[in-house]
């Protein structure tokens, strides 16, 4: 019965953990993401070639 506990236990902290991490990178991916859709919105120049193609 105690190995059980332990495996399971063990089992149970590598699944947290694995979960921590998974949102961590999504919460780092949001906001890198945010960034670079806010550093492509305020070049000068991406209004103006847009007009262009169209």
């Amino acid at each position: 019965m105690i190995a059980f506990i332990n495996t399971f236990l063990s089992y149970l902290i590598l699944v947290v953990i694995s979960m921590i991490v998974i949102v961590l990178a999504v919460i780092c991916g949001k906001k890198l993401r945010e960034m670079k859709d806010e550093k492509k919105s305020k070049t000068p120049g991406s209004d103006a070639s847009d007009k262009k193609e169209q």
